[in-house]
């Protein structure tokens, strides 16, 4: 294996050794870690692809790495360990639990209609005109008990799982009243309560106008942004909100109106990102970068201006192709641009029942380098370390001493065989803050 590097281990005694709560022995590992040479953006002479490790194995304790070091460090401590506290990759590959940055997993209904009157020729904007799109959703939604909602959303979160994600963002916006927004935040928390996962849940109010604001007389809008700022505090201090999003598109709200949103997340001390630049350039990236937002997403048509702007505040740029292929869009996002001023890029599936019906973030993976013309190890960094950080977590998304022990096991040659094999699921096992599943 080329440009690998060896296991650097941390300095313990033999008491340290051997009170782990579990090893992993005999692993590749993909750290997606500076400590082991990942620099995506090559600017080392020295980097390492995916932060490589041969041969390698981790103490786990505490739900969290505690040591990392050359499998013939712990052999000798071997027998001090029962079996079942021992997993001995056999040379498997060893991955950061994947992370789903950007869905609408919550949703009751189905709009395959939709998918098949864009095969006819309509439009995103005409299937929204006629009523259909998220407003279609939203009366579903509104109409389903949270026993219904919870059931609906349950299978594809599972499915998700199933390929070795750990972490997922959830957003609400398929309420449009406060009733219904409180309960997809609510289902998005008890599918966190239910499962080995970390749900990060997102205020997405301001992602469409609802039936009762729509007037042909008059625009509601503002009255309706008026009302979205009201409920945040509200759901906020029920718990409910880590983090908060908007629409932000010429078939949405503008700049002006999400600026009003955001202020009041800033003023609950809540990170923002943003749907931005999907179908025209408003200068939403540029708004969430005024906020330090975690992340802008899709990005279809975003600026250079606006991604210098983005590298200066350390906004991620999350690409969702699996709606750039569900709509079949042919406009690419700038990715020689975002690399060129090293913008960290997210790959997120963008799970939504419109125009992302995607539970594989693997496949989401394989388009952003089939489509997109990202590498492997950009979409592998894009599901694990970026996705991390467009979702804050500081402690998730690599492998180091301190991270959480959220990991994914691959029977695979390489780490390249994530993005490159199409519709096989190469899983051993996963691990979630040092259980496995």
């Amino acid at each position: 294996m080329n440009n690998t590097t060896h296991a650097k281990e941390q300095t313990l005694d033999d008491a340290s050794m051997t009170s782990f709560e579990h090893i992993i022995i005999n692993a590749n590992l993909a750290t997606f870690s500076a400590q082991y040479g990942f620099d995506i953006y090559k600017d080392n002479q020295d980097s390492t692809p995916y932060g490589q490790l041969e041969n390698a194995a981790i103490g786990i304790k505490d739900g969290r790495i505690a040591w990392i070091g050359a499998h013939e460090d712990i052999s000798a401590y071997l027998d001090d360990y029962q079996s079942a506290r021992i997993t001995d990759a056999n040379k498997n590959w060893l991955t950061p639990g994947l992370i789903d940055c950007h869905t609408h997993l919550v949703y009751a209904g189905n709009r395959s209609n939709e998918f098949e009157a864009r095969l006819h020729g309509a439009s995103y904007q005409d299937i929204a005109e006629q009523g259909g799109g998220i407003v279609s959703t939203v009366k579903s939604t509104r109409a389903a008990s949270i026993e219904e909602l919870f059931a609906q959303s349950e299978k594809r979160l599972l499915a998700l799982m199933k390929e070795g994600v750990t972490s997922i963002e959830i957003k609400s916006g398929y309420g449009l009243d406060l009733d219904t927004e409180r309960k997809m935040l609510k289902v998005a928390r008890q599918l966190g309560d239910k499962y080995d996962i970390h749900v990060s849940t997102t205020y997405l109010a301001a992602h469409a106008l609802p039936p009762e604001y729509k007037s042909h007389m008059q625009d509601r809008s503002d009255d309706y942004i008026e009302q979205v700022c009201a409920w945040l505090p509200t759901l906020h201090s029920e718990g409910l909100v880590d983090a908060v999003d908007g629409f932000c598109e010429n078939i949405a709200f503008s700049s002006e109106q999400i600026r009003r949103v955001f202020d009041v997340a800033r003023d609950l001390d809540l990170p923002v990102k943003l749907h931005s630049e999907q179908l025209s350039n408003i200068g939403a990236s540029a708004l969430v970068t005024d906020y330090q937002g975690l992340s802008s997403d899709h990005l279809e048509h975003l600026s250079e201006s606006d991604i210098e702007k983005m590298a200066a505040s350390n906004t991620v740029a999350v690409l969702l192709p699996g709606a750039f292929y569900t709509l079949r869009d042919t406009k690419l996002p700038p990715i020689e641009t975002l690399r060129k001023h090293q913008v960290a890029m997210a790959i997120s599936t963008d799970c939504n029942p419109g125009t992302s019906p995607l539970t594989s973030l693997l496949l989401a993976m394989n388009m952003g380098c089939t489509l997109f013309y990202l590498t492997p190890e950009e979409v592998l960094s894009g599901a694990t370390t970026h996705a991390a950080k467009a979702l804050g977590l500081d402690k998730k998304g690599r492998i180091e001493v301190g991270m959480d022990a959220d990991l994914v096991l691959w029977d695979i040659a390489r780490p390249a065989d994530l993005a490159y094999q199409i519709g096989l699921n190469p899983i051993k096992g996963t691990m979630y803050r040092g259980r496995w599943r």
